[in-house]
């Protein structure tokens, strides 16, 4: 089956270490969000990936896996899985050694794989410091990030994280005016219909993810109708 992520404008992002009771995850599914993207950073192992990938597999919604190793890669029951390269982070380990370590120890379907480019902005935030990324960058520095990923390396995502944080949306503007040909993702701290509208002007898709835990159903899709 085709999955056309290109056309997607929310993405709610679940996390395998939290837990959802089944009638949330009904209530998740059944949102009018366009995917669900079963990603986090710590705690993240196969076997809860596989016990959340079991528990939403049921509805037909398109399904992405964000593993964050390589040990915590499975191999199907999904539609696509999204590899991120943090772009500025320190360490080469998270642009591209976790990559070649995953490629040696497993046989790759390549046609599910789309590649992420990160740019991690929120420096206390796991995933900025598990990363060691360059959070101190300026809007200018952000978009020439955006810019080498894109038109050097050809990743079709560029993926701002502000991860638990609402973040500046002067900055996802300029890396929309930096792109050409990638599509834009945004998320961190979208937990009002306000902010995700506010995002929506620059991103191409905005991804949900602690809100769902942190206020709810309702707050979900109001975001989900805010970007309809």
């Amino acid at each position: 089956m085709h999955i056309n992520w290109k056309s997607w404008t929310h993405v709610t992002k679940l996390d395998p270490d939290k837990h959802l009771a089944p009638e949330q995850i009904r209530e998740v599914v059944t949102s009018g969000t366009d995917a669900l993207m079963l990603s986090g950073t710590l705690n993240v192992t196969r076997k809860n990936m596989q016990e959340l990938l079991r528990q939403v597999a049921e509805y037909g919604l398109p399904l992405v896996v964000e593993p964050a190793c390589p040990e915590a890669v499975i191999d199907d029951g999904f539609d696509l899985l999204f590899v991120p390269s943090v772009m500025n982070s320190r360490n080469v380990e998270w642009i591209v050694g976790k990559h070649t370590q995953w490629v040696a120890q497993h046989e790759i379907d390549w046609d599910h794989v789309v590649p992420e480019a990160y740019i991690v902005l929120n420096p206390d935030s796991s995933v900025g410091r598990v990363t060691d990324a360059n959070c101190a960058i300026t809007a200018r520095e952000a978009a020439a990030y955006a810019m080498v990923a894109d038109r050097y390396f050809h990743f079709p995502i560029i993926y701002i994280e502000y991860s638990g944080r609402y973040g500046d949306p002067r900055v996802v503007r300029a890396v929309c005016e930096a792109l050409d040909s990638a599509v834009l993702y945004y998320g961190g701290g979208i937990d009002s219909p306000e902010k995700a509208a506010e995002m929506a002007r620059y991103a191409d898709t905005i991804v949900v993810g602690n809100a769902v835990y942190e206020k709810g159903i309702d707050v979900l899709k109001a975001t989900v109708n805010a970007v309809s």
